[in-house]
């Protein structure tokens, strides 16, 4: 598989060191509250909104930053090194947009975009069900057409930052007997009557950020929310995922390499047997082999960026889904793998909750599983080798 050459220029290195800072002094210092008390972390939002890092892949057309794949990657990965719950501010931002950036009216574009652009809304993106997760396409929500309106009939689960996102992308199915292709997908505001939301899920770890159902009991909106053309739905979806789960590979090197460094500066510290246990060999090979893990990893994210970029600006990028779904898959088992082995380096230590690679450990699981599950990329990875 030829790929387009990529490196990160002055200007992306640039954006790391201000972010890495904004990160170190704002982010990280709030993080363990945010596990602990399982609360959104406004502050950081106000910090990320004033940084102008809350959502910077919104083009400048619609008072964005306009900054390219690459650069949203490096905005998640640096703030997801302090904070994995706080990152999902930026990639949920981008989740949710993504899919009007591909298929929506310019009118919808202005209308939405621009306050999310602002720091005045958030943006989440409502494709899973309770019976309706790996097989997307079986969804049971309806959207039956009413006039000059659809009226949304369903619960979506899973659905991140649900109840502090303003606007919701919801794929809802138009046509019952056309299967994948009766799909379509719709702008929902949180303050349309019928919206109401679940419980906070009792989760593992980016406790953070709310996991709620979003319940749409007979949530009547205009037929121009519509995303796209009627049926395009469950295209669009997969179109998107194909640039999003770049940025789930981003948040899991984030967790990765905030468990490496601190792994590292404790054994530098830690003695036992009358020096530091950053001396012995055995624990050396652990280190390289994380470290090595984790650069592959983000090599193959950042080719996988650079493909998201080019499809976004119109090039037919033929596998793009190949390499979305390989950066997904190989950074969040490097990020599983480095945690827990972070974990073994601290000892007992690293098994309580004053340090912080616990939580890291936890926060990694999840990039697993959410965007499509890693078995499941392994089927879209098969797939795209055998077509």
């Amino acid at each position: 598989m030829s790929f387009p050459l990529y490196a990160p220029a002055e200007e992306h290195e640039m954006l790391r060191e201000t972010v890495r800072a904004l990160a170190d002094e704002k982010i990280a210092p709030r993080a363990a509250a945010a596990d602990e008390n399982e609360e959104f972390p406004w502050e950081v939002y106000k910090d990320l909104v004033a940084a102008d890092m809350h959502a910077v892949h919104i083009p400048e057309a619609y008072g964005g930053a306009g900054a390219d794949a690459l650069a949203t990657v490096i905005v998640i990965e640096e703030v997801a090194r302090a904070c994995a719950s706080s990152s999902l501010i930026p990639a949920v931002n981008k989740l949710g947009t993504v899919p009007l950036l591909l298929s929506a009216s310019e009118e919808l574009k202005q209308r939405y975009l621009t306050p999310v652009a602002r720091g005045e809304a958030m943006f989440s993106y409502a494709l899973s069900e309770p019976e309706a997760g790996s097989d997307a396409a079986s969804m049971k929500t309806r959207a039956e057409r009413d006039g000059d309106h659809y009226v949304l009939n369903g619960t979506k689960m899973w659905i991140t930052n649900a109840g502090v996102s303003e606007y919701y992308t919801v794929m809802a199915v138009t046509d019952p007997s056309a299967g994948a292709r009766g799909i379509s997908a719709f702008v929902v505001e949180k303050d349309d009557e019928g919206v109401s939301f679940g419980p906070k899920e009792k989760k593992l770890g980016i406790k953070g950020s709310p996991t709620r159902q979003v319940i749409l009991e007979n949530v009547r909106i205009p037929a121009a929310r519509m995303i796209g053309e009627p049926g395009t739905g469950f295209r669009t979806a997969l179109a998107t995922l194909d640039h999003t789960r770049v940025t789930i590979a981003a948040q899991a090197l984030g967790i990765a390499q905030g468990a490496l460094d601190y792994a590292v500066g404790y054994v530098k510290e830690r003695k036992q047997f009358g020096k530091p246990i950053a001396d012995f060999q055995g624990l050396q090979f652990m280190l390289a082999d994380m470290a090595m893990k984790l650069e592959a990893a983000r090599q193959l994210t950042y080719a996988a960026a650079a493909k998201s970029e080019l499809a976004m600006h119109g090039t037919p990028v033929k596998d793009l889904t190949f390499f979305s779904s390989a950066a997904k898959c190989a950074a969040s088992d490097a990020a599983m793998e480095i945690t827990v082995d972070a974990v073994q380096l601290l000892g007992g230590y690293g098994y309580t909750r004053e340090f912080p690679v616990e939580r890291m450990m936890r926060d990694a699981k999840i990039t697993q599983i959410y965007e499509g599950t890693n078995q499941i990329q392994r089927v879209v990875m098969a797939r795209q080798l055998l077509k």
